[in-house]
């Protein structure tokens, strides 16, 4: 009986040290769906963006833009901004691992997206303040 009493709160320990230490339990980032292109999409209450691909999604290279605005719609550039796509229904195979946006000279985030099959596809984005994700969002598309 005590046997089992101790091997309990062993693995009651365990699980709390899992949930309750910073960077050691098993946490799933959430990710907001976005609604359709152009569409304005907040951040808080201090930034709103709006994206858009440079042709209607296809197989080959395809460029998502995003444009950044401050609450007083100025156009911003103070976040960085991750990208991260793949198939949704084949995890792992066809994913491009996380890359930057990069800005142009019309202070617009760009990021190509490389689909190479028909089926479903998602983007994650991750916008950054100073190096700390403050807002997660997926946009999805089918091919």
């Amino acid at each position: 009986m005590k046997k089992t009493t101790i091997v309990s709160g062993l693995a009651v320990l365990m699980i709390l040290s899992l949930t309750l230490i910073p960077g050691m339990g098993i946490t799933a980032d959430i990710y907001e769906t976005l609604p359709g292109q152009g569409k304005k999409c907040p951040i808080g209450k201090d930034y709103y963006f709006t994206y858009s691909f440079d042709k209607k999604p296809q197989l080959g290279t395809i460029i998502l833009k995003i444009e950044l605005f401050d609450k007083d719609g100025k156009k911003d550039t103070s976040l960085a901004i991750t990208g991260d796509s793949g198939m949704p229904s084949m995890k792992g195979h066809h994913d491009s691992g996380e890359a930057e946006f990069r800005l142009n000279k019309k202070s617009e985030y760009l990021l190509p997206v490389s689909v190479v099959m028909p089926g479903d596809w998602e983007v994650k984005l991750v916008f950054k303040k100073d190096n700390n994700p403050i807002y997660r969002a997926s946009i999805k598309f089918d091919i």
